[in-house]
C-alpha cells in the first residue's frame, strides 16, 4: 500500500480494521486497502482523491473529541470515509455512485468479518452523502457529515482550488449548465438552517463556509 496524499492513511486503514474486526485475515485487509487506495487514485478524479480523504481525517480529529466519540465510533467513521466515495462516476445519475459505494462497503466489510451493526452504520453514512440530509443523525453521523463538508470552510486559497478541482471533474458539462447546477448545489448546502451539525463546526466553520460559497456563486453568475 502506498501513501501519496497523507502520512498515515494506509496504516490508519489497517489499525481501524483491526479495532473493528480483529479476527480479519491480514492479507484480505491489506488487499481491501490496496483496492481502496487504487479507487481513490483513479485518473478521472481531481477533488475526490486521497487529498479529500486526508482532509476528512484531519477534520475528524478536530471534531471527534468535543463530540464525545469513543475510539470505536471514531474508527467506524474513518472506515466510512474510505468507502463513501469509493465508487465515483460523475456521469452516473444522481445518487447512483453513493448507492454503489454503499453496496461496496457492505460487500467489503462483511467479507472482513465486521459486525452487522458496524456494516449497517457505515452503509448509512455513505448513503447520507447523497444529499447531506438529516439521516444518520447520531453523534458519529454528525461528525462524519461535518468533516465531509469541511472543505466549504477551508482557507480561500484551498476553497478556490477545490472549486477548480470539481470543475475539472465535470469538464464534460457545458459552462452554462455547470454554473447553474453548481450554484444550486452550493446554495442549498449553506442556505438551509445549519450548514454543520456539530456545535464545534457550527461555531468555527459556518461563517467561513457561507463567505466562501457566496464568493463562488458570485463568480459563477
Amino acid at each position: 500500500m502506498t501513501d501519496d496524499a497523507g502520512v498515515g492513511l494506509p496504516q490508519a486503514w489497517l489499525d481501524d480494521v483491526n479495532t473493528l474486526a480483529p479476527q480479519a485475515d491480514p492479507d484480505l485487509v491489506a488487499a481491501a486497502g490496496d483496492d481502496l487506495v487504487a479507487r481513490w487514485s483513479e485518473p478521472h478524479r481531481r477533488y475526490h482523491t486521497l487529498q479529500h480523504l486526508a482532509e476528512m481525517f484531519a477534520a475528524f480529529e478536530r471534531l471527534a473529541r468535543p463530540a464525545g466519540l469513543s475510539a470505536r465510533e471514531s474508527a467506524v467513521i474513518r472506515i466510512g470515509a474510505w468507502l463513501h466515495d469509493a465508487v465515483y462516476d460523475v456521469q452516473a445519475p444522481p445518487g447512483d455512485t453513493e448507492r454503489a459505494s454503499a453496496a461496496l462497503a457492505r460487500e467489503t466489510l462483511s467479507s472482513l468479518g465486521f459486525r452487522d451493526a458496524d456494516v449497517a452504520e457505515v452503509e448509512a453514512l455513505v448513503l447520507m452523502t447523497i444529499d447531506h440530509g438529516d439521516t444518520a443523525a447520531t453523534p458519529a453521523g454528525d461528525v462524519f457529515h461535518d468533516a465531509d463538508l469541511w472543505i466549504l470552510a477551508a482557507s480561500a486559497e484551498r476553497f478556490d482550488a477545490y472549486c477548480g478541482q470539481v470543475r475539472q471533474e465535470y469538464a464534460h458539462v457545458p459552462d452554462d449548465a455547470y454554473r447553474r447546477a453548481r450554484s444550486l448545489i452550493l446554495g442549498d448546502l449553506v442556505d438551509r438552517g445549519q450548514v454543520y451539525r456539530t456545535p464545534t463546526a457550527q461555531e468555527a466553520w459556518t461563517d467561513l463556509a457561507r463567505a466562501n460559497v457566496r464568493r463562488e456563486i458570485h463568480r459563477l453568475s
